[in-house]
């Protein structure tokens, strides 16, 4: 299939050029800042996956075990893609995958119930599957917005689409996490009365599509 040529003569659809590399194999096809964003980002997934560690060994419900073990599974492989990415400037040998939750998603409940007032924990002995379930809820939506805020800095241009293709995820597993803790009443979801909500449900509407823009 020959490649389309757009209004200057040049060639369309062609694969972007090899990245140029130092001495030791490893792209120099990178921003200054671009790498101080991406030791950020990695460090970041490190630290999440040593926390995670650590969470295990106090983890008592086997459904928060089984959610924490899958999510340090799939991010392992992430970081393994965006260090190869990082390290080459060329597509890794394994792509970004997509991570799917087990969680009901249908099954989001409503409204605030009465509970004990929250304190800071004394002592290790008082670690809970509710405060576990929040530090990793906190881990996966501060990447979320790392990745997110990263990858319109990049350089690279794989190493961009990696980057980029990562967050999803993320905003994947922190919604599994939240459905986890609201089932179990630790993220309860307060909501408007209904005359307020429909008010502002109901405060915009649709206008006509008119084509294509004028150039």
């Amino acid at each position: 299939m020959q490649n389309q040529v757009n209004q200057q003569g040049q060639p369309q659809n062609q694969m972007p050029p090899a990245q140029p590399v130092n001495q030791m194999g490893v792209s120099t096809n990178h921003g200054g800042h671009e790498l101080y964003d991406a030791h950020e980002v990695i460090s970041g997934i490190i630290s999440m996956l040593d926390q995670y560690q650590m969470y295990d060994q106090h983890t008592k419900d086997p459904e928060l075990k089984d959610i924490l073990h899958r999510q340090s599974a799939f991010v392992t492989q992430m970081y393994n893609t965006i260090v190869e990415s990082f390290n080459t400037g060329q597509k890794p040998s394994v792509s970004t995958q997509v991570y799917n939750m087990t969680q009901n998603h249908d099954q989001v409940v409503y409204g605030i119930k009465p509970s004990q007032p929250k304190k800071p924990n004394t002592s290790v002995q008082d670690l809970s599957d509710n405060g576990l379930s929040a530090y990793m809820l906190g881990h996966t939506k501060g990447l979320a917005t790392l990745l997110a805020m990263t990858a319109l800095e990049m350089t690279n241009p794989v190493l961009r689409r990696v980057i980029a293709d990562s967050v999803p995820n993320f905003i994947e597993m922190s919604y599994e996490i939240f459905l986890y803790q609201n089932k179990h009443e630790y993220y309860q979801v307060p909501q408007l009365n209904m005359q307020d909500m429909n008010v502002m449900l109901q405060s915009y509407t649709t206008v006509p599509n008119q084509g294509n823009l004028p150039h």
